[in-house]
């Protein structure tokens, strides 16, 4: 089976074998000369559209907002700690669709759509897990990302996402574009982007 430079060379069936709903891999240039597939202003403009899933993300001495696009304007760039996300880039964008595609030795079952996350400094959507397999790929700039594979899920009452109570991370790694991180499901994780 042939390696993939995606996976850290290491073949599509040892990555089934060894990390897939096991444990994270961390591959640095997983993707060679990585640049981003959408601009900012392209993105800015996908969460306009009524027919485009977006959220905005804020945060303020731990207090977490979020909002439904569409978005007719999103806050200062020199504003920190807000985020966009952008759900199923793929719909929209040939390149999106060939990213996704470069992940087609997951069994389709497990292959949702191409989500994009635009960050100011210090941005993020705070603690949290997700119910199923992530690959955190960096494009632009740097995210530093904190994991643990910790029991307590338990999230925080009232807040309009899913912040985790008591979130307790064993490892911390630091993405820059091209860099690929590797989560299974319901493994705790916060990513902040730097500058």
């Amino acid at each position: 089976m042939k390696k993939l430079s995606l996976l850290g060379n290491i073949t599509a069936e040892q990555f089934l074998k060894t990390y897939w709903h096991k444990k994270p891999l961390l591959i640095r240039n997983a993707i060679a000369s990585f640049t981003p597939i959408f601009s900012r202003d392209a993105l800015f403009d996908l969460a306009a559209q009524d027919d485009v899933e977006s959220r905005l993300i804020t945060e303020h001495k731990q207090q977490w907002e979020m909002r439904q696009g569409p978005f007719d304007r999103l806050p200062s760039l020199k504003q920190k700690t807000w985020t966009l996300l952008l759900q199923g880039a793929n719909y929209y964008n040939d390149a999106a669709t060939d990213l996704l595609n470069a992940f087609r030795f997951i069994p389709d079952a497990r292959l949702d759509d191409l989500m994009i996350s635009f960050a100011t400094d210090g941005g993020g959507v705070g603690p949290h897990f997700d119910s199923y397999d992530v690959f955190l790929l960096q494009a632009h700039g740097q995210r530093r990302w904190r994991i643990g594979a910790q029991k307590d899920l338990t999230l925080v009452d009232g807040m309009p996402l899913k912040i985790l109570k008591n979130f307790n991370p064993t490892e911390e790694f630091v993405l820059g574009p091209g860099d690929m991180l590797y989560l299974p499901p319901q493994y705790a994780h916060e990513g902040v982007a730097i500058g």
